[in-house]
């Protein structure tokens, strides 16, 4: 069997969001180093606070200032920080319920190590220099053994009101394609569209997966499809992607390979946008180097009769 790829992926984007009332004074409470929680219809104070009572389901709005100290209720010690993390060197996972809170938030301790922590531990917040209207203005907690601190009467209302945050999404992890799949990408770096053929249905799945999707069963007979191929569907794409330089409008359309069960996806090119149909006849595209089709082009045929793709939708 020949050697199953792996590689690494990080898949990344920015997720913006706009905040409700609750949530916009929360976050600006933090950047003038305000920690305020929210009082339920039976007197219990969320931090953070919801804008919703998780028993009643009705809106609250009943702001209440809370101390920036608390008490750790439970801990998970960090050996190794990963990038992005509140701090660069080991610490602990921390549920904090700050004194006048009757729930916990979850931040980072800063410890010297795990034996510094336990159920129970007295904590402050240790606030960042530069902040922002962002949870890291908590920049951690840190044991304290003072006095307890005493909540302000904030009424929640501050000047410039954080309205919405950008908070980067990210994941690191290395990618398997397997056994079918492997050799799919082999095969595309010949230039050639391998799939796999279902012993039940018949079936040509292109990309493979190694098993039928509709039966089942283990896949293993290859068979090659193309290069030809037909337009399903298509959208046309009006927004510029970051790190793409292809200057929209463009077409973005399933295709179906000559020979194959199953319709992948590919750019439209060598065309005007507004003449790709369903139906048009199209074949690869590719780049000195590549592992993959640049896109796919008209081949100059007269369009497919809707008869022989319409099961590929």
């Amino acid at each position: 069997m020949p050697e199953v790829l792996k590689a690494p992926l990080v898949v990344e984007f920015p997720f913006t969001r706009s905040l409700g009332p609750v949530q916009s004074a929360f976050l600006t409470g933090l950047r003038e180093r305000v920690v305020l929680g929210v009082r339920t219809t039976d007197g219990r104070t969320l931090v953070p606070p919801v804008e919703y009572d998780p028993v009643t389901a009705e809106e609250i709005r009943d702001l209440v200032e809370v101390a920036a100290t608390g008490t750790v209720t439970t801990w998970a010690w960090n050996h190794e920080p990963r990038r992005g993390q509140p701090l660069d060197t080991p610490f602990a996972w921390v549920l904090v319920r700050l004194d006048g809170a009757d729930t916990a938030l979850l931040h980072a301790l800063d410890a010297p190590g795990p034996d510094a922590v336990r159920t129970g531990l007295r904590v402050r917040v240790r606030w960042a220099e530069d902040r922002t209207g962002a949870i890291t203005d908590i920049a951690c907690f840190e044991p304290y053994d003072g006095e307890p601190a005493r909540p302000g009467r904030h009424p929640g209302e501050f000047a410039d009101m954080v309205t919405g945050i950008v908070a980067p999404a990210r994941l690191d992890y290395t990618y398997a394609p397997g056994r079918a799949q492997t050799a799919y990408i082999n095969a595309l770096a010949d230039r050639r569209n391998v799939g796999e053929r279902c012993p039940s249905c018949r079936k040509v799945y292109v990309p493979p997966r190694g098993a039928c999707p509709t039966c089942g069963v283990a896949t293993t007979e290859q068979v090659e499809v193309g290069p030809h191929g037909t337009v399903t569907t298509f959208c046309i794409v009006n927004i510029k992607a970051k790190n793409l330089d292809i200057d929209v409008p463009y077409v973005y359309a399933h295709i179906a390979l000559d020979g194959a069960g199953l319709a992948l996806h590919g750019r439209i090119a060598g065309i005007p946008y507004d003449q790709v149909r369903m139906g048009l006849r199209v074949e690869p595209v590719w780049t000195e180097g590549s592992r993959y089709p640049d896109h796919y082009r008209p081949t100059g045929e007269p369009d497919a009769d809707y008869d022989t793709y319409r099961e590929l939708l």
